[in-house]
C-alpha cells in the first residue's frame, strides 16, 4: 500500500509536467536582433510572395490557390508566403469568431508547410472597410461619425482625401467604444488572441503580422517629414495592445509591427516590449514622388530606416511587400539591396486575384489565375526569373555578404561561423543551406567553397555546406556550368 501511495504521489507530481501545453517549447522561429533564426540558432533568410484574397469569402482556397501553386513556389525557391486574413471574416459579429473561416486558412498554411514553405499570418487592411473601397474591419467596427464616404477615388487616393475614412482610422487608434461599449481596437485585439490560439501549434507558421499598413488618418502628412508620423505614439500602443493579446494565447511566435506605408523616413514607433518581436516593412517606388529621391535612393532610405528601428528596439526585420509591377529592373534593385542587407522578403503579389485596391491588375501578379496550373502563359516568366534568385536559406553563423552578378549569374555568399546571438560559434560540421534556382542555372552549377565542404548532390536545388574544423569564416561562389 505504501508503494502504491508513493507511485500515485509521483504521478500526481509529474502529471502537470507531462500534460503541459506545447507552448512552453521553443518556437519554430525566433530572432537574434535583426536576424530571424530557426531552432538551431541559424539565420533564416527566406524569399517569397503575398497571397491575400480581399474579396469575400476572403480565403486563398476561394481564388484557387492550391497544392500546385505551393509546389510551383517551392520549386523556384520561394519558401515563404504572407497569408492574408481579414478581420471581417474572423469576427463577423462582435465577440463571435468564425472557425470555419480560420479552418480554410489553416488548410492553406498546412499545405504550404508540406512543401517546406513558411506562412506569415497577416491581418490585412486597405482603406479599413468596403464602405471606403477597401477591406479589413467588420461593418460593425466602422465609426465614421456619419460623414459621407466621399470622394470615392479608389485606392490609395481615398486615404489622402476622404474625411470619413480618416475618422474611421482615428476612432480605431483611439479605441473608441463600439458595440457593447467595448473599444473597437480591443475587439480587434480579442480577434488576434483567437487567431493566435488557433494557429499556435500549426506547423509552418513563421509569425504574425499584426496589421498591414496602418494609417494615421488626417495626420498622414506628418509621416512624410523627418520627425515621423505624429501618430507614432498611438501606433506603438496599438501594436503593444495586439502583442499582449497574442501573448495571452501564444507565448512565443514572432509578432511583427508595421509603420504607415508613407513612412519613407525612419519610424519613431517604440518597441513592442516583447522578446520575440519584429518589424514588417514595405517599399514601393510610388512613394518616391513624395520625396526628392529617386526610386533607387528611396530603397536604401527605407532599408536604413528599418535597420535604425531594429538597432533601437532589437526587432527582427522582414520586407513583407514590394513590387506590384512588371518593371523587373525595379524588382531586381530591391532584391539586390535586400541581399546586401541579408533581409528576407515577400513580393506583392502571387496573383492579381481581382484585388479591389490596385490600379494595375495586369502588372502585379506572378501568376495570372491560380485556378489554372502555374505553367505556360499563366506565369509571368520574366518576373519569375527576377524573383527566383540564389539565396541562403539557413546560415550556421552570421551572414556577411550575398551578391548576385546579374551579368553572368555568379553568386557569392560569405558568413562568419559565430552565432548571430553572440553566444559562441557553431561547431565544425554545422550545416548551411542555400537555394540555387534552375531558372538561372539550367545546365547546372559549379561550387567553390572555402571554410566548408559541399555535401549535397551535384546541381541539387538546395546546396548544403558543412563548415570545416577551425573555420571562422566561410565563403562560397556559385557559377553556371
Amino acid at each position: 500500500m505504501r508503494l502504491r501511495a508513493g507511485l500515485l504521489a509521483l504521478v500526481a507530481l509529474l502529471l502537470p509536467v507531462l500534460l503541459a501545453p506545447s507552448a512552453s517549447a521553443a518556437p519554430a522561429y525566433s530572432h537574434a536582433g535583426r536576424w530571424i533564426t530557426d531552432t538551431q540558432g541559424r539565420v533564416v533568410i527566406q524569399h517569397g510572395v503575398n497571397m491575400v484574397n480581399k474579396i469575400a469569402p476572403y480565403t486563398q482556397e476561394a481564388v484557387g490557390f492550391g497544392d500546385d501553386d505551393a509546389a510551383f513556389l517551392a520549386a523556384n525557391g520561394l519558401d515563404t508566403v504572407r497569408v492574408g486574413v481579414i478581420w471581417k471574416a474572423v469576427e463577423p459579429q462582435p465577440g463571435v469568431y468564425d472557425d470555419n473561416y480560420l479552418a480554410s486558412i489553416r488548410r492553406t498554411v498546412e499545405m504550404l508547410a508540406a512543401h517546406g514553405i513558411t506562412s506569415l499570418i497577416d491581418t490585412h487592411q486597405d482603406q479599413f472597410n468596403e464602405r471606403f473601397q477597401g477591406e479589413f474591419a467588420p461593418d460593425w467596427a466602422v465609426i465614421d461619425d456619419g460623414i459621407p464616404a466621399q470622394p470615392r477615388l479608389g485606392f490609395p487616393i481615398n486615404m489622402f482625401v476622404q474625411p470619413a475614412l480618416w475618422r474611421a482610422y482615428e476612432h480605431f487608434l483611439a479605441n473608441s467604444p463600439g458595440p457593447g461599449g467595448v473599444g473597437i481596437q480591443d475587439r480587434f485585439a480579442g480577434a488576434w488572441a483567437h487567431i493566435a490560439g488557433y494557429f499556435r501549434d500549426v506547423d509552418g507558421v513563421l509569425g504574425y503580422d499584426l496589421l498591414n499598413e496602418p494609417w494615421p488618418g488626417s495626420s498622414w502628412p506628418s509621416c512624410l517629414l523627418p520627425g515621423g508620423c505624429s501618430a507614432d505614439g498611438q501606433l506603438t500602443e496599438l501594436f503593444r495592445n495586439l502583442t499582449r493579446a497574442v501573448r495571452s494565447a501564444d507565448p512565443s511566435t514572432l509578432v511583427f509591427a508595421e509603420s504607415p506605408p508613407t513612412s519613407v523616413q525612419p519610424t519613431n514607433m517604440g518597441s513592442m516590449n516583447d522578446p520575440n518581436a519584429g518589424l514588417s516593412f514595405h517599399y514601393y517606388c510610388i512613394w518616391a514622388a513624395a520625396t526628392d529621391l529617386g526610386c533607387d535612393a528611396l530603397i536604401r532610405q527605407v532599408f536604413a530606416g528599418a535597420e535604425a528601428y531594429s538597432a533601437r528596439t532589437g526587432a527582427a526585420l522582414l520586407l513583407t511587400e514590394f513590387g506590384a509591377t512588371d518593371d523587373n529592373r525595379q524588382i531586381d534593385a530591391v532584391i539586390d539591396v535586400a541581399a546586401e542587407k541579408n533581409v528576407g522578403w515577400q513580393y506583392w503579389a502571387y496573383c492579381p486575384c481581382a484585388d479591389p485596391t490596385t490600379q494595375d491588375q495586369a502588372n502585379q501578379g506572378l501568376v495570372a489565375d491560380p485556378t489554372l496550373p502555374p505553367t505556360g502563359t499563366n506565369v509571368d516568366t520574366a518576373k519569375l526569373y527576377a524573383l527566383a534568385v540564389p539565396h541562403p536559406k539557413a546560415v550556421a553563423g552570421t551572414p556577411i555578404t550575398s551578391r548576385l552578378d546579374r551579368s553572368n549569374n555568379a553568386w557569392e555568399l560569405s558568413y562568419r561561423t559565430a552565432r548571430a546571438d553572440g553566444k559562441g560559434d557553431f561547431a565544425a560540421g554545422s550545416t548551411t543551406t542555400a537555394f540555387i534556382p534552375k531558372t538561372r542555372y539550367p545546365a547546372g552549377y559549379v561550387v567553390e567553397a572555402r571554410g566548408a565542404q559541399v555535401v549535397s548532390a551535384p546541381n541539387a536545388a538546395v546546396l548544403e555546406l558543412r563548415s570545416d574544423f577551425g573555420a571562422t569564416e566561410v565563403s562560397v561562389r556559385v557559377t553556371p556550368r
